[in-house]
């Protein structure tokens, strides 16, 4: 990762919660999921919020270097219905190396939804994928 990522830089990524991104679309095959309100769920929030964090270092990353989510600690506090737009604020909190660690805080039109901390570390996606073909064999 390039020098130019330091803790205090920001972002912002607004989406749009489609009909696709709702808790019976977790687990289709989960009839326990199926029977789940038709809300934004967790899962996909999650994602939402290390998506954010990808954008945030993407100017900042090296030709053929990709970064992988190494943890995750949020809360999912309000529900939000499909065709509301979610905003997710990121702030870089560290950076170590690859590592790096960001707050996130996950709004839709109305509250707060979701809050906490992401940490991702940066590695050559090549060495990645022998690590995974390796992993494979």
């Amino acid at each position: 990762m390039k020098q130019t990522l330091t803790p205090g830089t920001e972002y912002t990524l607004d989406y749009i919660v489609p009909q696709n991104k709702t808790v019976p679309d977790v687990f289709e095959e989960a009839a326990l999921f199926q029977q789940m309100p038709k809300v934004f769920a967790t899962a996909f929030m999650v994602g939402l919020m290390e998506w954010a964090c990808m954008e945030a270092m993407q100017p900042h990353m090296e030709d053929g270097e990709i970064s992988l989510g190494t943890n995750i600690c949020v809360s999912h506090q309000a529900a939000t219905p499909p065709g509301m737009k979610v905003s997710v604020d990121v702030k870089c909190l560290e950076v170590d190396g690859a590592k790096t660690k960001w707050s996130i805080t996950a709004r839709d039109e109305v509250d707060i939804i979701g809050k906490g901390t992401h940490e991702r570390f940066s590695i050559n996606a090549e060495k990645f994928a022998k690590i995974i073909e390796k992993k494979s064999a």
